[in-house]
């Protein structure tokens, strides 16, 4: 097998996350301003938006520094879709018996392997992918144009043993876009970007170091690692460099039955409004792109028992003995004399932390809000301690100052785990 399909599945959900929106037609205005994550530009229109990167790099840690490393990138690369009609004429829409076809940008996925064991550093692959057209009859009604632009670029990876007793390596893997005389226009540079792209890391008798949570040890080094456009998880026993926030391990959702470019969260109500587009609509969604055709085929066939597993999905069972009174909701905080959020307390190390205690925020890894950054080392105030139905606790924080003022006029507070506080005494 190879050493990357164990992540297949993720590392297709970034090539593909917001490919095309809801409600999947290539007329919608969200659908013209394309691709928005992982994208690095030619580098002269880099010049024009210093905004657009050109190159990314991933640091990491490899615990030794003697392994056979292999590097995978992949990427989409735009190809431009025209629309002509049975004389070969330019036109602004086909229309076939089931489907409308109008101008698009499609996508197609490119690989990139760099794979070496031996240890002279730095090492570097160029690649370039020639631009080129095809031509497609749809039918007797005319025809599809896809045109590519050609595409240069280099991976370049360095290993670097680290000073200590360890025996650790810190890996750098620099992407870079060096294709020449870029458009000037975002919609024209884009047809020369490596679009969503990530990186893939396998190491053959070593293993990677977490950047999320590293032992004690590792930390120092950890946070000297300077990651650039995209930030490294593992992912099995690789690691896996994304331009979207993960976890470490992260997985497909099971109740999730394919691709709806969006976050599994909402798998259900994308599902549902798919379902409510007109004969009309679905026309252009399956002429938009083939694999908004699939998916509109998927939903519309989806079994009502496939459905229902996207709603109210039980995460963790816990042992009833009896059930509730008839006349007693399943659990009713009100009804509930053990819980009181505003007397309650959780234990943060030696201290008994419930409302009133100051405590200094320190957010962990299991969140994925990136707004949290801006909240490690801020300083609040515990409103209440709460528990939900699989008996996790939270707790309700105010923070300092004026924003914490609104937050307690509104009711409205951050939540926080117990390990993420810092009493302050």
């Amino acid at each position: 097998m190879n050493r990357y399909d164990a992540v297949q599945e993720i590392a297709d959900a970034l090539l593909f996350e917001g490919y095309v929106l809801y409600p999947y037609r290539a007329s919608d205005g969200k659908n013209r301003v394309r691709w928005q994550f992982g994208v690095l530009m030619p580098p002269d229109y880099s010049l024009v938006d210093p905004s657009e990167r050109s190159w990314s790099q991933t640091e990491a840690l490899l615990d030794g520094d003697k392994a056979l490393i292999r590097v995978r990138l992949r990427f989409l690369q735009a190809q431009s879709r025209e629309v002509l009609d049975a004389d070969r004429v330019l036109v602004t829409s086909l229309e076939t018996e089931d489907a409308t076809y109008r101008p698009w940008d499609e996508a197609v996925v490119r690989t990139v392997d760099l794979a070496t064991n031996v240890y002279r550093f730095p090492r570097e692959v160029t690649f370039k992918l020639p631009g080129g057209t095809d031509v497609e009859a749809v039918g007797t009604a005319g025809f599809l144009r896809r045109t590519r632009l050609p595409i240069t670029g280099t991976v370049t990876l360095t290993v670097e043993t680290l000073p200590g007793p360890y025996n650790v390596a810190r890996i750098r893997v620099r992407v870079e876009n060096t294709t020449p005389d870029g458009s000037s226009e975002r919609v024209g540079a884009l047809r020369q970007a490596l679009i969503a792209h990530h990186v893939m890391v396998a190491a053959d008798g070593s293993r990677f170091i977490s950047q999320l949570d590293p032992p004690e040890w590792a930390r120092g080094f950890a946070g000297e690692c300077e990651n650039i456009g995209l930030y490294p998880v593992l992912a099995g026993d690789l690691l896996l460099s994304s331009p979207i926030i993960l976890y470490d391990h992260p997985t497909i959702a099971p109740e999730s039955q394919g691709d709806l470019f969006d976050a599994t969260e909402i798998d259900e109500i994308l599902s549902l409004r798919t379902m409510t587009l007109t004969d009309e609509e679905k026309r252009e969604v399956r002429g938009t792109d083939p694999r908004a055709a699939e998916l509109l085929d998927r939903v519309d066939t989806m079994p009502p028992e496939f459905l229902d597993r996207l709603h109210g999905t039980i995460r963790y069972l816990r042992k009833v003995t009896e059930p509730p009174p008839a006349d007693q909701p399943w659990w009713d905080p009100g009804n509930d004399s053990t819980v009181s959020p505003e007397t309650d307390t959780v234990q943060v190390g030696e201290v008994a932390v419930g409302n009133g205690t100051r405590v200094r925020l320190r957010p962990g890894i299991r969140r994925a809000d990136a707004q949290d950054m801006f909240l490690t080392g801020r300083f609040g105030t515990v409103v209440a301690v709460l528990s939900d139905v699989d008996g996790d606790t939270h707790v309700a924080v105010a923070l300092d100052g004026e924003e914490g003022e609104v937050q307690r006029s509104h009711g409205r507070y951050l939540y926080f785990s117990p390990d993420e506080l810092e009493p302050v005494t």
